[in-house]
């Protein structure tokens, strides 16, 4: 790294932390602070969507995904158009009825208390481990290996991107996360075109790079639905379809965009604009890892003692960065891979915040005294969030796999489970705390038993990308039978005696 790299991530970090610091003066109360005053810009909104649900275990699983198995995973963009529909004009307008600042207060009405609780409380479990996941990979995969430096210096480089991200998260609120957010979405965009272009300069041009024929060791394309394929495209894209309507249908992080918009023609444009996002970014990346591959098989001296393109996969972008990229750009292509990081944790910071704040600490504080205790009580409960979040990020090292196995394992264990609860709540008419409890619990054994069974010896018999439909149907079933019993009696009990 060069002085101008590093004048490049300075000038990066104080750009984000003026943000911060200029929409501080401009929260008024906690509703500011966490939705916006339901005013925020569409664009905005959309780019923030997407940097929110694309974090650094996606900006570099993806290219280490595609130069370890191939571009099987780049199908998945064939779900967004569906996801659009079922997501834009079935969930957005249920949504967007409900004057909420957490999503999970649409539980209470239907299922009671409790179940409002056991909803927040599965997404602070799952957005805690996902938050701290992401510290764990960007300060091991990333920052240490461009410092030089052992792993015994992990702790303190989560500590210190943490608080950088914490100070303009909690300093600014909804506003500038989302403003913030939408920077690092084009500065993740402009470094995977950066380094599309590095590699191909440095290789005399596209043709030296693209593979004339299919690697042998990438998987065999598979067009089905079978189970035992590690990835399959129908599977993909069901699957794909699956964790965005689970996601934007029931994550305080997705619906609190949504809140923050106008109205739901608004929020069916932020979606959009987050999908195509996605699409160009996943596109881009995997372009990149199609161009990694070709150049370090062309130049295997470049790889360390006991590295090849087939083991380590994920950490070849950052190598090349580190060891090829010109001075200047290198920070550029720094400073994304830090945005992918920083913009998912400043969201998951707000999110976990206005969870914690609505849904558990108000019922012990009661309302605040006025507009500016509450803004304040928020920036501080922000600060524990990320004390949290920083204790935490070591334990992601006991999760084998490789980073796309990770973000199914870590990130995605509880969506199906937590989306479930909405699903009961607003399709299922005889739905009741029972069924919801019991669908529950049998949902996450089902995505523990999918995701872990093989590490506990456990033949399941299907890839782990099976996880999250297999979690949803089993909580499904097992939710809407348990509900009727209780429902019948109810009704049984209400029913007038025949004369």
């Amino acid at each position: 790294m060069s002085w101008l790299d590093w004048l490049v991530l300075a000038g990066y970090a104080g750009l984000m932390l003026g943000i911060g610091w200029h929409f501080a003066r401009r929260n008024n109360s906690a509703e500011d602070y966490v939705v916006g005053g339901r005013r925020m810009p569409v664009l905005l909104v959309g780019l923030s969507l997407f940097a929110t649900l694309v974090s650094t275990l996606s900006y570099l699983a993806w290219p280490g995904e595609v130069i370890a198995h191939g571009p099987m995973y780049l199908t998945q963009v064939a779900a967004h158009p569906i996801t659009f529909l079922i997501v834009g004009y079935g969930l957005i307008p249920l949504l967007m009825r409900q004057q909420v600042t957490s999503a999970y207060e649409i539980l209470e009405t239907r299922l009671g208390g409790s179940v409002r609780k056991l909803g927040a409380a599965a997404f602070l479990l799952l957005r805690f481990g996902w938050m701290a996941t992401i510290l764990f990979a960007t300060s091991k995969v990333v920052i240490a290996p461009l410092l030089n430096l052992s792993a015994n210096w992990v702790p303190v480089i989560c500590i210190v991107l943490g608080v950088i991200t914490v100070i303009y998260a909690s300093e600014g609120g909804i506003r500038a996360v989302i403003w913030t957010d939408a920077i690092q979405s084009l500065t993740m965009l402009l470094g995977a075109v950066l380094t599309l272009c590095v590699v191909s300069y440095r290789m005399g041009g596209v043709d030296a790079w693209w593979p004339t024929s299919w690697p042998s060791h990438w998987d065999t394309p598979n067009w089905g639905f079978d189970p035992k394929s590690r990835l399959s495209f129908g599977m993909l894209v069901f699957s794909t379809i699956l964790w965005h309507v689970c996601t934007n249908g029931s994550d305080q992080m997705a619906v609190q965009r949504f809140l923050s918009t106008r109205d739901a023609r608004a929020a069916r444009r932020t979606l959009l604009t987050s999908l195509c996002t996605d699409a160009t970014v996943m596109g881009l990346l995997c372009l990149t890892g199609i161009a990694l591959l070709g150049f370090y098989q062309a130049h295997q001296d470049l790889l360390p003692t006991g590295v090849t393109t087939t083991t380590k996969s994920d950490q070849l972008f950052p190598r090349f960065i580190i060891s090829q990229m010109p001075a200047g750009l290198a920070g550029l292509v720094v400073a994304a891979i830090l945005s992918a990081a920083m913009s998912s944790m400043s969201s998951g910071v707000n999110s976990t915040c206005a969870v914690l704040d609505r849904d558990f600490l108000s019922y012990f504080r009661g309302e605040s005294s006025s507009a500016s205790v509450s803004v304040t009580w928020m920036k501080r409960l922000s600060w524990l969030v990320g004390c949290i979040v920083v204790s935490m990020s070591l334990l992601s090292s006991f999760i084998e796999g490789n980073l796309i196995e990770r973000c199914f394992k870590v990130v995605n264990l509880l969506t199906a489970p937590i989306f479930l609860l909405f699903f009961l709540a607003l399709f299922v008419p005889w739905s009741n705390a029972l069924g919801a409890w019991c669908g529950f619990i049998a949902s996450v054994a089902t995505a523990v038993l999918v995701a872990y069974g093989p590490d506990m010896k456990i033949d399941v018999g299907i890839s782990f990308i099976w996880m999250m439909p297999c979690a949803l149907l089993v909580g499904v079933m097992i939710g809407c039978l348990t509900s009727l019993p209780v429902t019948i009696w109810r009704n049984t009990a209400n029913k007038e005696p025949q004369s």
